[in-house]
């Protein structure tokens, strides 16, 4: 398995907090000064990782040119989840799951907004094909502020099948569409649900799109015709949230 390059003070953070095992060591900009370091620190001392400084430049080397806000980790690869170990993860939930299913974002700085949406909203995983979409790079991590590393992701094969697992497992899937049926406030959303969104420019596949229970819009006033899918994304996790807390 090979190592990974994170930067960012909360993707970095994140991992020390979580995943304090797979972090080799930290370098951090000598010229960065401030409360967020020194909280970095502390937690790397505190999980026993050797923390060096370095020049801004040498960081961007280390990041491959990404921005790195002066913190980066050089950690080993996550253990990537597939669906083989969905059935066991949907079983071990103890409350009606709330998933995220992305049907092929490409750009890297939507699936990490996507990503803090998710984590935000309380998302038990997100799941995404392993073909035709972002994978979970350095600016992904990023732009998620951390969640990457606590959001559950699986990447999947075959999305089709998992879908059908899904609802086969009694999750219901939604999928958020301009011209859908129903506005997604009048979605029960409450019990076992997936909302699925699709890529920036098409949407949701056909496949994907006719495996869905449901298809829902989110009533628009102005002019434009959609909206950025981690916008979208962040308003229909909402509504669920919203459901799903109301007494």
């Amino acid at each position: 398995m090979s190592d990974e390059a994170v930067g960012g003070w909360h993707a970095v953070l994140a991992l020390l907090e979580r995943a304090p095992e797979r972090v080799l060591d930290i370098w951090v900009d000598r010229a960065r000064k401030g409360e967020r370091r020194e909280q970095l620190l502390q937690a790397a001392k505190n999980a026993g990782i050797k923390v060096q400084e370095a020049t801004s430049e040498t960081l961007d080397t280390r990041l491959g040119g990404d921005r790195h806000q002066g913190v980066v980790a050089r950690c080993r690869a996550a253990v990537e989840r597939t669906e083989a170990d969905l059935p066991e993860f949907l079983e071990a939930l103890k409350q009606a799951p709330l998933l995220l299913i992305l049907d092929g974002i490409q750009d890297p700085h939507n699936l990490g907004a996507c990503l803090r949406s998710a984590d935000a909203a309380g998302v038990h995983a997100v799941i995404l094909p392993r073909d035709n979409a972002a994978p979970l790079t350095p600016v992904v991590r990023k732009v998620a502020s951390g969640a990457a590393e606590t959001v559950p992701v699986f990447r999947v094969t075959n999305l089709a099948r998992v879908l059908d697992m899904l609802k086969n497992a009694g999750v219901w899937l939604v999928g958020a569409s301009g011209d859908g049926g129903q506005r997604i406030y009048d979605v029960e959303l409450q019990g076992p649900v997936a909302l699925v969104l699709g890529a920036e420019d098409k949407g949701m596949r056909r496949l994907t799109r006719d495996k869905c229970d449901f298809l829902a819009h989110i009533p628009m006033a102005g002019a434009v015709e959609s909206l950025n899918v981690s916008v979208a994304t962040g308003i229909c996790l909402f509504e669920a949230v919203r459901q799903r807390t109301t007494r």
